[in-house]
């Protein structure tokens, strides 16, 4: 059975079980567990819900999709795909039937590659249909009359009328194309409704199901936009000097009259606009002038957003529609949460039953479901168990003016520390890297590094999301150069707090983060003891000679676009050419089945640096690829891990 939580004592169950919390080394295994419960979806009449589920299969924490009935909480089915294929994303078709998105799950530091085949299942497991994808010819009950598709599918959107149909955009192979295909799920039918001579373009639908705008980057990586003309039966490109910086469509209104989006007029964080379709008037609704739109909180049907959060900072509700039902309910939950933020996943479709996350710096996040007849919020799931909130430590939002006078932002975690005691550094710069950025959730590195007693430095640096394009583009060709002078920036300011040691600093990444942990000690020796790289990039040439760069030219063009394509300044800026002025000690962890970034880049900066006099520590696992994706094999990078920091820095 569920546990009931009346709203009124929420929070007085979160304090109780926060004061349980003991001082004491947290074991390992406890930061290596896998979130095991994830993208969960309430189905249409509130009795179902279905989640991405981590079952223990020998060695492998395999992902599936489990069916569970409600309120007792009581499977009604698990759904496992073959090897190592997992579902990467699935909506409710209606009640009884689920469209699941396939993935293969190959390491821990990215998320699931999607092989673009789609299938459908009901809940109970029964009638599963294949319905695209490039082994449709054997698998689907239609296969000799579509073939193989030689494109991936995106589930772009489910009927407001769940008529059992679902929509699917396909981007080809072989062609700069999408479709879209409505797709029915019980007999695999398909039909044609749009054809766009352009890659990868994403869909915007009206309420009444109609497709209206198409929007992506063509290969020079401008942003485009399409729409559907009536009267002339076809797709037309908007005006490009419309668009600003980026423009991007969300949902519509009722009566599909208006629609809200996403814009950046000259480069500055994304703000939301509610725009008209016949007068083309738009109306801003929320507007930072520091961070974009990060989180968007949706009503019950029709779907309309009500609140709006910032990507700088702390998450922070802001209430564009603050009299609407659903606003007060989050008011109220987050008041039953405090010092977490409370994320609106979705309603059944009477709007009775909410589906809602809790989340924070300390807490990985759990799954309640309310009742807004019972006003009661159960807890159905929560994250690593092994860890207690309280004993974990607060991310702080930090900001600094760099060398050049730009202002960066980032996160400073720092453990408890009742002794006051002077705490070493470690510098953990971000993967990407650019559009991606550093939060202020719940981040497993960090707390494992505070909780072994450093404190933990995340820099947003120019090229990093969440502060529109301008901030992101001034990290164009500066991979080597302003991105990394940022993070010694950011080393400079982290001498100002008193707890602080800044003698005692580490830098250490993983990805883009592993190529900046070998640079920051070649741009500045003398502010770090040590680096650590993780499944990192050491040569920025070699970008350009991977199959996906040259089989792809809105790839190319994108490395020549951000990274830059003077390759003597591309081979001045790699790290396994600068190994003599690497002087600290080293410590680099790779797997052998690292398709983004391949073991010879790991062999060739640990060769350097031998070869500069300079051994460093290693950690070779067979079998992984970009991050180290069992479970044992994150413990053992974590225990070397943590064994090189004591002996480097002390603990």
């Amino acid at each position: 059975m569920l546990k009931h939580l009346t709203i009124s004592f929420i929070a007085a169950f979160v304090l109780m079980n926060s004061a349980r919390a003991e001082e004491k080394l947290i074991p390992v295994d406890a930061f290596v567990e896998q979130e095991k419960f994830n993208i969960p979806h309430l189905s249409p009449d509130g009795k179902h819900i279905a989640v991405s589920v981590r079952i223990k299969r020998e060695k492998r924490n395999m992902l599936t999709m489990v069916v569970y009935s409600l309120p007792e909480l009581k499977i009604v089915a698990t759904h496992i795909l073959p090897g190592f294929e997992v579902p990467v994303n699935f909506f409710w078709v209606n009640n009884q039937r689920l469209a699941i998105k396939k993935g293969l799950e190959v390491g821990y530091r990215e998320p699931p590659v999607s092989t673009g085949e789609i299938i459908a299942t009901n809940i109970d497991g029964t009638q599963v249909e294949y319905l695209y994808g490039y082994q449709n010819f054997k698998q689907s009950k239609r296969g000799e009359r579509y073939g193989d598709d030689y494109a991936f599918g995106v589930i772009a959107d489910v009927p407001y009328s769940r008529n059992g149909n679902i929509m699917v955009s396909s981007h080809e192979w072989r062609r700069a194309r999408t479709n879209l295909y409505e797709i029915n799920t019980n007999t695999a039918v398909r039909r044609l409704v749009a054809d766009i001579s352009m890659s990868d373009l994403d869909f915007t639908f009206q309420h009444d199901g109609k497709a209206r705008f198409a929007s992506g980057y063509d290969d020079n990586n401008k942003m485009v936009l399409f729409r559907f003309d009536d009267q002339a039966k076809e797709w037309q490109r908007t005006d490009s000097s419309k668009l600003g910086s980026h423009f991007s469509p969300l949902v519509f209104l009722p009566g599909d009259d208006e629609f809200y989006a996403l814009q950046s007029n000259l480069g500055e964080p994304d703000s939301l606009i509610i725009e008209n379709m016949n007068s083309g008037q738009r109306k801003v609704l929320f507007k930072d002038p520091v961070g974009s739109v990060e989180q968007i909180e949706f009503s019950a049907k029709p779907e309309i957003p009500f609140a709006i959060t910032s990507s700088v900072g702390i998450p922070k509700a802001v209430y564009i529609m603050p009299d609407a039902p659903d606003a007060k309910l989050h008011k109220i939950l987050s008041e039953s949460f405090p010092d977490s933020y409370v994320h609106f996943i979705n309603f059944s479709d009477d709007g009775q039953k909410l589906l809602f996350n809790v989340s924070s710096d300390r807490d990985p996040g759990s799954f309640y479901i309310y009742d807004r007849q019972t006003g009661k919020a159960d807890l159905l799931f929560l994250n690593m168990s092994g860890l207690e909130p309280d004993q974990m430590a607060s991310r702080k939002p930090i900001d600094f003016i760099t060398r050049d006078g730009e202002k960066i932002m980032g996160y400073l975690t720092v453990p408890n520390n009742p002794q006051k005691k002077k705490l070493p550094l470690i510098l953990l710069p971000h993967g990407g890297p650019i559009d991606i950025h550093d939060g202020w959730y719940f981040d497993r590195d960090a707390q494992f590094l505070a909780s072994r007693g450093y404190a933990v430095l995340q820099v947003n640096f120019r090229g990093s999301s969440g502060r529109g394009p301008k901030f992101r583009d001034a990290g164009m060709k500066e991979f080597g150069g302003k991105m990394i002078d940022d993070l010694v920036d950011g080393l400079k300011w982290a001498n100002t707090p008193p707890e602080i040691d800044s003698q005692r600093v580490c830098v250490y990444g993983a990805s883009y983060g592993a190529y900046a942990a070998m640079m920051v000690p070649v741009k500045a020796p003398s502010l770090v003891r040590c680096a650590v790289g993780y499944s990192g990039r050491y040569d920025l040439v070699s970008r350009y000679s991977q199959d996906v760069t040259k089989e792809s030219k809105k790839v190319e063009n994108w490395l020549r676009k951000y990274m830059g394509d003077d390759m003597n300044k591309l081979a001045s800026e790699s790290p396994v050419n600068l190994a003599e002025k690497i002087k600290v000690p080293v410590f680099l962890a790779h797997g052998t089945k690292d398709e983004k970034t391949e073991l010879g880049q790991a062999e060739n900066m640990r060769r350097a640096l031998q070869n500069a006099g300079n051994d460093p520590e290693w950690l070779l696992i067979k079998n992984e690829g970009h991050g180290f994706y069992d479970s044992e094999h994150q413990k053992e990078f974590y225990m070397r891990l943590e064994t090189f920091l004591k002996k480097h820095l002390g603990s």
